[in-house]
């Protein structure tokens, strides 16, 4: 009996530590609360069964409509494991194969090394080794685009590569929007109708959106926030986005769902039994799950403070629309995911059977990461280590370093300059992948336009010798040092840039324009 009744308290236990931690509703309140967070959406399966799938807070600062398990939420780069999915599905009625070449699958695709051109694998554009440089293209679509998808894809061609093909790893979306339109190419379909009927359907996730019509049509939808009234964005107040205003469609294959908590327990449970669904159907083979959560390319691991050691994997790696990495012994198949204003974390335990994923409609990312490894320690059998409250410290350290970063550059800009009349610098300037910017005097000032990108445009604020500083009327939009490069003959021969702030997300990829005047203007 004594025997019996220890197997009964074990199986109490494990019943025990599977379900959320008790006071886990009352913790995300706590913490929501603190840090500003308007709403969220938490989504826990256990063993096939959905343990927490609710909503916190509100869709919107400014409105009553609470948060729930249905609200749908814009979950960004997770959704590269939802085209990886869908690559899968054709891998298994046999039109494609993982290592088939980029080449034959997308006639007219071309990268800016033909060598490369004739070498990309469709395995190649998931895993972030083909060369180009972090967010390299990523202004094709940040923050917004009037570039057709196909037009994206045909411009990699000029984007030069920062480092030899699949020599290491730089994160990338460019090649995830190619994913898409090789979709496109093999099946007939868009990306956004080939998910939603081979991936979004079958999986029962009926509320998931993969196109922005369905989106706003569907009233229980979250809305967009961020802190972006400061020179440092994260910094000041919050306030709401325009939800349309958001990025190009172009790159959706690279982060463009919108899904529920609901149907995000409905997606953990197909990932946590090798692709299979609730009736026993494979929506995905369970070879080509194994091939997604196959580690291919080793990921560098940043240094953490002493207080976030313990978050420091020993490895990393990338496999298919899938992070892999080691936490505390575990292995853990993992992926974030933001746009401007949402984001979102997705993260398994293979051998717990427990997966998990948190949405909140702000940048205020610290929460995520704080509650992932508050639920790690949970489903892994480790006490509390107030993981969030060491990631807000953390957040807010970095965002004080920034800013006293910026306050020490902005305090000393030589007061010379420019070398040459406003008139001089005014032109139309182009760069091979982005398109072109026009530069114009209005009264004694300067102005920018992004010509390939809806209203990023503003006033040129001279800064010191021949840059400028862009002060764009929407305040969102990260500023840019633009630098003129004057030849011999005291003609602008070039325009470079850079982002203003240290902290600049890397899809701001300023760095990677060079614009030249374009010919006959």
């Amino acid at each position: 009996m004594r025997f019996l009744a220890l197997i009964v308290l074990s199986a109490v236990s494990s019943q025990l530590l599977a379900a959320p931690p008790t006071d886990f509703d009352a913790r995300v309140e706590s913490l929501r609360n603190r840090i500003g967070v308007p709403g969220m959406a938490v989504a826990i399966v256990e063993n096939g069964a959905t343990t927490l799938a609710r909503g916190y807070g509100v869709n919107r600062m400014d409105a009553p409509a609470r948060v729930d398990a249905d609200t749908i939420f814009p979950t960004g780069s997770t959704g590269k494991a939802f085209t990886a999915a869908a690559l899968a599905t054709l891998v298994d009625s046999g039109k494609i194969g993982w290592d088939d070449k980029v080449i034959d699958r997308l006639p007219g695709f071309q990268m800016y090394d033909a060598w490369v051109t004739r070498e990309m694998t469709i395995r190649d554009l998931l895993v972030h080794r083909s060369g180009l440089g972090l967010g390299a293209g990523d202004l094709l679509f940040v923050p917004r685009s009037n570039l057709s998808r196909a037009e994206a894809v045909k411009r990699l061609r000029y984007i030069k590569p920062a480092t030899s093909f699949r020599s290491g790893y730089a994160y990338d979306n460019v090649l995830y929007m190619v994913a898409g339109q090789l979709i496109e190419a093999v099946t007939g379909q868009t990306w956004e109708d080939y998910v939603r009927q081979h991936v979004l359907q079958p999986a029962g996730m009926t509320q998931s959106t993969s196109d922005n019509d369905r989106r706003f049509a569907i009233p229980n939808r979250s809305y967009p926030h961020a802190r972006a009234s400061s020179r440092v964005r994260g910094v000041g107040p919050l306030q709401v986005l325009d939800e349309r205003d958001e990025l190009g469609r172009a790159a959706a294959p690279a982060g463009g769902l919108a899904v529920s908590a609901n149907d995000m327990a409905k997606w953990l449970a197909i990932q946590l039994n090798g692709g299979k669904l609730p009736n026993g159907e494979p929506l995905f083979s369970e070879a080509a799950h194994a091939e997604m959560w196959k580690p291919v390319v080793l990921t560098p691991i940043s240094p953490l403070p002493q207080s976030l050691k313990l978050a420091e994997p020993m490895f990393q790696s990338y496999a298919l629309g899938w992070g892999v990495r080691d936490y505390r012994g575990a292995k853990v198949i993992s992926h974030g995911g933001a746009v401007l204003g949402f984001q979102t974390i997705v993260a398994l335990i293979p051998d717990k059977k427990v997966g998990f994923a948190i949405e909140i409609n702000s940048e205020d990312g610290e929460i995520l990461l704080g509650l992932m490894y508050e639920l790690l320690d949970h489903y892994l059998g480790f006490g509390s280590n107030e993981w969030p409250e060491k990631y807000i410290t953390y957040k807010q350290e970095r965002l004080a370093g920034a800013m006293k970063a910026l306050d020490a550059t902005m305090a000393k800009p030589a007061k010379v300059g420019p070398s040459l009349p406003l008139e001089r610098y005014a032109g139309t300037y182009t760069d091979p992948w982005y398109g072109n910017i026009e530069v114009a005097v209005s009264g004694k000032s300067l102005t920018i336009d992004f010509k390939s990108t809806p209203r990023m445009g503003g006033r040129l604020e001279h800064w010191q010798y021949d840059s400028f500083i862009t002060r764009f009327d929407d305040k969102t939009i990260e500023p840019a040092y633009v630098t003129f490069g004057i030849n011999a003959d005291g003609r602008v021969d070039r325009v470079t840039m850079k982002a203003v702030s240290p902290l600049a997300d890397f899809s701001y990829d300023y760095a990677d324009l060079l614009f030249a005047p374009a010919a006959g203007k």
